[in-house]
């Protein structure tokens, strides 16, 4: 098992949602908490170039024309990377980014979680994701884990009691970041004690610790800590070339919702790998079918416009840990606060990452503060002009 990095911070010294700058955080989370470290890859690949993209300026969101340079910098973007057709065309870094610098995956980190669940199943660690959740993870009887397959927990259906309000300092994000600091049980407490609210698979409610209920379910299957796990099934054979790191609690349990560190090079990877398949060159590393069903709906309550987050109703839908457009173009993102992307465009053979520290993300509920939409759209803009060009 890969040694622990120890620190003793928490998630409360970073101020997070206060409006507080950020991005000298983000890009250094290791020094800040404590963390189980990855290594790069020992058959790196370095991604090869094609010709430089320029982004045009302008680009359309909600009917208006808005400048690319303003939104980038007015959402503390450190990095945008575009690959297209597996080259690198565009790379660029503000603030404290860089090719070599990790950064806060915050919810991006949930997309990379259902890889590995979809491997596992794969080796046969998992027997069924229509296994319950509870026959592997420790959880209390008749709490809302118990007795839920691990596909309502992949779909954010689990019927579980939950408010993912950033904006209100009492909303249940706060218990997650205060178990990443050892209450309530630290991480795998959590997962063990949540309230049942709804049936399963009655409607889809966006909730981290959902997801944090898949890490607990791979490690106990697996055997593995999630970021030894991850360093055999995804560092190794995607070539990764920068060392990497899970924030975990005073347990030594990942946070698997959102602790995941890597530079943009490496995120994109995970892009790349379901935009083609599940396959790096010859080798089948998620399983095509896993990849082909974790990017669509597969239910009336995870198709656009029914997705809850707190009790605001969404236009996005939902898969396996991934977002789907309402446009329903084929598109599919890794989406985490504070503006982190990995967004994958098959039509276009086109990823892009976007690595950001908005500070004004989760002040309130408003796109005009986290401008998830208009980073979308930005990103299909990206998508469209890499494609054309």
């Amino acid at each position: 098992m890969s040694d622990e990095t120890r620190r003793g911070g928490t998630l409360a010294d970073l101020r997070l949602f206060t409006g507080a700058p950020q991005h000298e955080h983000f890009c250094r989370m290791a020094d800040l908490l404590d963390t189980r470290p990855m290594a790069p890859s020992s058959a790196p690949v370095e991604w090869t170039r094609g010709a430089d993209l320029v982004i045009p300026d302008a680009f359309e969101h909600e009917g208006r024309t808005r400048s690319a340079e303003r939104f980038l910098a007015g959402t503390d973007t450190a990095a945008l990377l575009v690959l297209h057709r597996g080259r690198i065309r565009h790379e660029q870094y503000w603030l404290t980014g860089g090719p070599h610098v990790p950064w806060m995956s915050m919810s991006v980190a949930k997309s990379f979680v259902s890889a590995l669940v979809g491997i596992a199943v794969a080796e046969g660690s998992i027997a069924s994701i229509e296994d319950p959740a509870s026959d592997y993870a420790a959880v209390e009887p008749g709490s809302a884990y118990d007795g839920v397959a691990i596909r309502s927990l992949l779909q954010m259906s689990s019927g579980a009691r939950w408010d993912e309000d950033y904006s209100n300092p009492e909303a249940d994000p706060r218990r997650l970041a205060e178990a990443t600091a050892g209450a309530h049980g630290g991480h795998d407490g959590m997962v063990a004690t949540m309230v049942r609210e709804h049936a399963p698979d009655t409607i889809c409610r966006y909730n981290s610790c959902d997801t944090q209920a898949l890490t607990a379910v791979v490690r106990a299957a697996t055997g593995a800590s999630l970021a030894d796990y991850m360093q055999t099934r995804l560092m190794e054979p995607l070539g990764m070339t920068d060392p990497g790191a899970w924030i975990v609690d005073p347990f030594g349990v990942e946070m698997g919702y959102g602790g995941l560190n890597l530079t943009a090079r490496d995120y994109a990877r995970l892009g790349e790998l379901y935009r083609n398949g599940g396959a790096v060159g010859d080798t089948q590393v998620v399983p095509a079918d896993w990849v082909a069903t974790s990017v669509r709906s597969t239910a009336p309550h995870t198709e656009p416009g029914q997705v809850l987050e707190g009790s605001e109703r969404l236009a996005e839908g939902y898969g396996y840990q991934w977002w789907l457009p309402a446009e329903g173009d084929g598109s599919f993102s890794a989406i985490g606060v504070y503006n982190q992307f990995v967004y994958v465009h098959p039509e276009h053979e086109v990823t892009v990452v976007k690595l950001s520290a908005n500070r004004a993300y989760g002040t309130t509920t408003a796109e005009a503060q986290n401008r998830e939409g208009e980073t979308l759209a930005f990103l299909k803009h990206c998508a469209t002009v890499a494609a054309d060009h």
